[in-house]
């Protein structure tokens, strides 16, 4: 793998830790990690995407790692119209003008939300473990879905936003080792990701963002007109490609399935079978080879 530097980049809200490898000349792509997770994600593909003659560019979410907002008057808020507008904000702000973009989890619905948004600027957008259509809080749910949702609903009780403020360790590595397959983390790996959810703010935004998912918190004010925009989640107009593991015990693999009608352009859904809810720490190979695929399309 090529080097790898950790750079700080202003954006209106947020200073963003961003950690950028690969050719300066090559294809600008952003890596969007998720929640419970960071940057580390992305290791075992970083190799594919530099082969393949990409500038790779994998920010810290908000409250993750060593992202801050700007602000103390900031919202500490978690909503994925926030989390979309810090995509093109981030771009902006390093200065790229068309580049593709790489989500799992939360930096999936990311990705997502920046490709409607700013369609002229995405040239591919590649979303793991989440289908678009899924923000909804009216949408119905399969029972299994919602036993897997579990966490959502535990944080929407002050129970369960006391455990995220002082037993965030213990909370995050039970979702670790329930996503996937039996014993398929390590102790370093968990380790390494869990300094990233040391972020003063990361309790906060994690607690906001599934409370307003499901319309139990009000939004920030700033994000108002996004909010409007995306409500009816529209068509996305971005060639897309899914990537869903076939043992997901987070997002099952069906929400992802038929959703060709939400795409205007070229749609991909590649199912890994036996990967868990992180196929690109699962199968990073797998991964790796099929998104440099697709992005040369």
């Amino acid at each position: 793998m090529l080097p790898v530097s950790l750079e700080h980049v202003a954006t209106p809200v947020l200073d963003v830790g961003v950690e950028v490898s690969g050719p300066r000349a090559g294809t600008p792509v952003l890596l969007l990690h998720g929640w419970p997770d960071d940057v580390r994600t992305w290791d075992g593909v970083l190799p594919f995407l530099h082969q393949a003659g990409c500038r790779t560019f994998a920010p810290y979410l908000r409250g993750f790692g060593p992202t801050r907002f700007r602000s103390a008057r900031t919202m500490r808020s978690g909503q994925l119209s926030a989390l979309g507008q810090d995509v093109l904000d981030l771009a902006s702000a390093l200065g790229l003008g068309r580049f593709a973009l790489i989500g799992h989890d939360w930096g999936a619905r990311a990705a997502y939300i920046a490709s409607v948004l700013a369609p002229d600027r995405v040239s591919h957008a590649v979303a793991l473990s989440v289908g678009w259509g899924t923000n909804d809080p009216r949408q119905s749910l399969a029972l299994e879905q919602a036993r897997n949702y579990w966490y959502h609903w535990y944080m929407a009780l002050e129970r369960g936003a006391r455990a995220v403020r002082e037993d965030r360790l213990g909370l995050t590595r039970l979702l670790w080792q329930t996503w996937g397959p039996p014993a398929w983390i390590t102790d370093e790996a968990f380790d390494l990701t869990a300094r990233s959810f040391d972020n003063p703010d990361w309790a906060e935004v994690t607690i906001h963002s599934y409370r307003h998912r499901w319309g139990l918190a009000e939004g920030d004010a700033a994000y108002a007109a996004l909010e409007a925009r995306l409500k009816t989640a529209p068509t996305i107009a971005v060639p897309t490609l899914v990537i869903h593991g076939s043992a997901d015990w987070c997002n099952d693999p069906s929400t992802s399935a038929n959703r060709d009608s939400a795409f205007a352009r070229l749609y991909e859904r590649l199912v890994l079978e036996g990967v868990g809810h992180f196929p690109s720490r699962e199968s990073p190979g797998a991964v790796g080879e099929a998104v440099a695929r697709f992005l040369a399309r």
